[in-house]
C-alpha cells in the first residue's frame, strides 16, 4: 500500500515539474540582450570587392552595424564588414509572436510583430526606445534568410519622421522619435502594399496620401502605381496605371516621359534603360554614344577580404565576351527570367544587350555594350550584373565604367560564380544579394533552393 502511494505521489510530483517546465519554455516571453561594447566604426572606404559571405540577410543600419531577422527574433552584429555573422551585439525575441517586417529610420529599429505591436530598437545600442499598439501583422515571411523581411517588409513604410503601417483598410502613421500614434485613415481595399515617395507621399493601388496626415491627395495621375528606383520607401519616381513615368522628389508630381519604358529605372536623376537586340541606340551628333572611357586608378583591396578590382577598360573596348569564361552563364541575350520574388523598383530582371543612360525628357546620354542586367544604383553609380556573375559599375551621368570585380569570396578558394542571383539590396554603399541554385525549383522552402548554407553575399561600393 504504501509503495503504490509512494508511486502516485511520485507520478504526480512528475506531473507537475513537466508542466512548469512547459509552462516556461512555451509561455509567452520577451527576452532583450543589449550591447556591451562600443558601436563598430564605419568601413574603410578602401575595402572593396566582397567582404562577406553569410548565412542571413543583413539590413545595414547607420553604416555600422547588421541587422537580421528570424522567426521569433531581431539581432545585430557589427562591423558590417564582418567575413560572417558574428555573435549578436544585441537581440529582442518574442514568444510565440512572429516577427512580421523590419525597417530603419536613421539609427532607429522599427520591428512589427504578429500580435500588431510595434518596437523600436535603438541600433547602436540595442535598447528599446518605444512600444506601440498597432493593427495585426502577418506571420514570418523570410524563409530561411529573413530577406523579405528586412529588404520588401509586409505593411512597413517609412517616411519622413514617420512609420506608416497598414492592413487591410487601415493606413497609420506613428512618429519615429517617440511611437505617438499621429493619424490613421481608412483606405480603399487594396491599399496594403504600396510605397512612400521622398516627397512624402504614400502611394498603393487605389489612391494616394499625405504621410504627414493621412489626408488623401487629389490631383495626381490614376493608378495603380509602380515603384520606380527604389525598394518600399522614399522612391523618387512611380510609373501610373496608364504606363506614364513621374518624379517625385517633390509633393507635386512631375511627368518624365523617358520613365515610360517599362524597363526603365533611374539613378541619379539619369533615366537608365536596358534595351534588347536590335532596338535603336543613341548615336545621333546631338547625343553621341559613348563607351565607357579610361577611369580613375583602381583601388587595390585587400586580398584577404575581397575579390580583385580590375582597372576599366581602354575608351571604346568593348566589355562584351563572346566567349564566356569556364565555369560561368553563356552571354545569351535570351531573357533569364524575373528575379523571385524580386523587390518592388528593381528594374529591369534580365539580361540585355546594352544599357542606355538618358536624361529624363528622354535625350541619350551615353550607352555601355551587355549582356548585363541592372541591379539599381548607388550614390550615382549604376550597379550591373553580367552573366558571369561579374558586378559592374558604371557613373550615372558619363557611363564611363568605374570598377568590375567578380561577385566571389575570395579567402574561399572553394567558392564559385555558378549561381543565379535571388533577392537583394542595396543601401548605404553596399549590396546584398542572395546567391541560388542555378536549377533549384522556384520555392524557398526547398533544400536545394539556395547555393549553400552562407548564400547572402555582401559587397563593399567604391564610392
Amino acid at each position: 500500500m504504501n509503495r503504490v502511494l509512494l508511486r502516485i505521489m511520485a507520478a504526480a510530483l512528475l506531473l507537475v515539474v513537466s508542466g512548469l517546465i512547459g509552462w516556461r519554455v512555451l509561455a509567452p516571453a520577451e527576452l532583450s540582450a543589449s550591447a556591451r561594447t562600443p558601436t563598430p566604426p564605419t568601413p574603410s572606404t578602401e575595402l572593396l570587392g566582397v567582404t562577406s559571405r553569410l548565412n542571413v540577410a543583413p539590413l545595414i543600419v547607420d553604416g555600422t552595424v547588421r541587422v537580421y531577422a528570424a522567426k521569433h527574433q531581431v539581432r545585430a552584429d557589427g562591423p558590417v564588414t564582418a567575413r560572417a555573422v558574428y555573435t549578436a551585439r544585441w537581440s529582442f525575441r518574442r514568444w510565440p509572436e512572429q516577427l512580421s517586417a523590419v525597417v530603419a529610420s536613421g539609427t532607429t529599429v522599427v520591428t512589427r510583430w504578429s500580435d500588431g505591436k510595434l518596437v523600436a530598437i535603438d541600433a547602436r545600442t540595442g535598447k528599446e526606445i518605444w512600444r506601440a499598439d498597432g493593427p495585426d501583422a502577418p506571420g514570418y515571411a523570410g524563409h530561411r534568410t529573413g530577406a523579405a523581411a528586412v529588404w520588401d517588409p509586409p505593411g512597413l513604410r517609412t517616411a519622413t519622421g514617420t512609420v506608416l503601417v497598414t492592413e487591410g483598410q487601415t493606413l497609420s502613421g506613428y512618429a519615429v522619435s517617440t511611437g505617438q500614434s499621429l493619424w490613421t485613415a481608412t483606405v480603399p481595399a487594396g491599399c496594403v502594399e504600396g510605397f512612400t515617395t521622398s516627397g512624402n507621399a504614400y502611394l498603393c493601388a487605389t489612391g494616394v496620401y499625405d504621410t504627414t496626415s493621412g489626408a488623401a491627395l487629389t490631383g495626381w495621375p490614376a493608378g495603380p502605381y509602380s515603384p520606380v528606383g527604389c525598394g518600399t520607401s522614399g522612391c523618387e519616381a512611380f510609373r501610373d496605371g496608364a504606363g506614364q513615368g513621374w518624379l517625385v522628389t517633390t509633393a507635386e508630381p512631375r511627368r518624365a516621359p523617358a520613365l515610360d519604358d517599362p524597363l526603365a529605372t533611374i539613378v541619379a536623376g539619369v533615366v537608365i534603360t536596358a534595351t534588347h537586340a536590335g532596338a535603336l541606340l543613341p548615336s545621333s551628333p546631338a547625343s553621341p554614344a559613348v563607351t565607357p572611357g579610361p577611369g580613375s586608378p583602381a583601388v587595390d583591396p585587400s586580398p584577404s577580404t575581397s575579390a580583385p578590382v580590375e582597372p576599366p577598360p581602354s575608351a571604346g573596348a568593348s566589355t562584351s565576351s563572346s566567349t564566356p569564361a569556364a565555369g560561368t552563364a553563356p552571354s545569351s541575350l535570351a531573357p533569364a527570367g524575373p528575379l523571385p520574388s524580386a523587390p518592388a523598383g528593381t528594374s529591369p530582371s534580365s539580361y540585355f544587350e546594352a544599357v542606355v543612360g538618358r536624361s529624363v525628357d528622354g535625350a541619350a546620354l551615353w550607352t555601355t555594350p551587355g549582356p548585363v542586367r541592372v541591379l539599381g544604383g548607388d550614390s550615382e553609380t549604376v550597379l550591373l550584373l553580367t552573366p558571369g556573375n561579374r558586378l559592374k559599375g558604371v557613373d550615372a551621368r558619363t557611363g564611363r565604367e568605374k570598377y568590375s570585380y567578380r561577385l566571389l569570396f575570395v579567402p574561399d578558394k572553394e567558392d564559385t560564380l555558378k549561381w543565379k542571383p535571388g533577392l537583394f539590396h542595396v543601401t548605404d554603399g553596399f549590396l546584398a544579394i542572395e546567391r541560388l541554385n542555378r536549377d533549384a525549383p522556384d520555392d524557398p522552402e526547398s533544400p536545394i533552393y539556395y547555393l549553400t548554407l552562407d548564400t547572402v553575399l555582401l559587397v563593399a561600393l567604391p564610392d
